[in-house]
């Protein structure tokens, strides 16, 4: 059960919406620690691939 944020409603687990005012409900944070993480790798792996290009591509 997720409690709503305006309201303080309780509301199920697999509702988006608060059914009793209608505002988005919090994401659940498991899931949002999981997508940020995975943005991160990305992040760093792009970063990683783009300072190895640099090094081939530059003048030394």
């Amino acid at each position: 059960m997720r409690q709503c944020l305006y309201c303080q409603h309780e509301s199920p687990g697999d509702a988006a919406d608060c059914p009793q005012c209608g505002m988005p409900l919090p994401v659940d944070q498991a899931l949002a620690k999981q997508r940020r993480l995975r943005r991160f790798t990305w992040y760093c792996a792009l970063l990683a691939v783009f300072c190895g290009v640099m090094m081939v591509w530059l003048p030394r």
